[in-house]
């Protein structure tokens, strides 16, 4: 492994809406949810280096502490925000800005492209390494356009997830397996 490291941002409740609302239509039962552990441990063999993996949570009065154990039990440091607005972008956007100076490369989970400005910025740094992570199809188009931004499917990319989701992608015609459909 490199002496370099990669810093993955999770935007967890993007990639839980999304999930929810675009993909099952329903609010996902624990079973299928992402196995963020997968996230992990594919980074680091894919990027050959060290991983720390920030997952930024909202909380209101009281702290998801079961959740908040299992993160860190595989190796997340959890930050609970807590405030007025989008507080879970807030300290995505200032974490992406710090990491301008630190010689690392960075990984978003999210769709959102409220993300834009700072993934260019970062992405302006030609030796840094800089992806997106999420459900392809479903990731904004400005994120889409940062120069050089690697996008990284969660289910097909990352095998986060323990059993087929109910999505429509397009399939490179070399991908294609007839007996998924039959």
């Amino acid at each position: 492994m490199s002496e370099r490291a990669t810093y993955l941002l999770v935007d967890g409740e993007n990639i839980d809406a999304t999930l929810g609302g675009s993909v099952l239509g329903r609010r996902p039962h624990p079973e299928e949810r992402p196995r963020w552990n997968k996230l992990l441990t594919q980074m680091e063999q894919s990027w050959q280096q060290p991983v720390t993996g920030l997952f930024f949570l909202a909380v209101g009065a009281d702290l998801p502490v079961s959740f908040v154990q299992a993160l860190l039990a595989i190796g997340y440091r959890p930050i609970p925000l807590q405030g007025e607005g989008k507080v879970v972008d807030i300290a995505i956007q200032r974490t992406a800005e710090a990491l301008r100076d630190r010689a690392a490369d960075v990984a978003l989970v999210s769709h959102d492209g409220d993300f834009v400005p700072q993934m260019q910025a970062l992405a302006e740094d030609e030796d840094r390494r800089v992806a997106v992570i999420g459900f392809s199809e479903f990731v904004s188009s400005g994120l889409r356009q940062v120069p050089g931004v690697e996008i990284l499917d969660l289910e097909y990319d990352v095998d986060a997830f323990t059993s087929r989701l109910p999505r429509v992608r397009i399939i490179p015609i070399d991908e294609f397996d007839p007996l998924e459909f039959l």
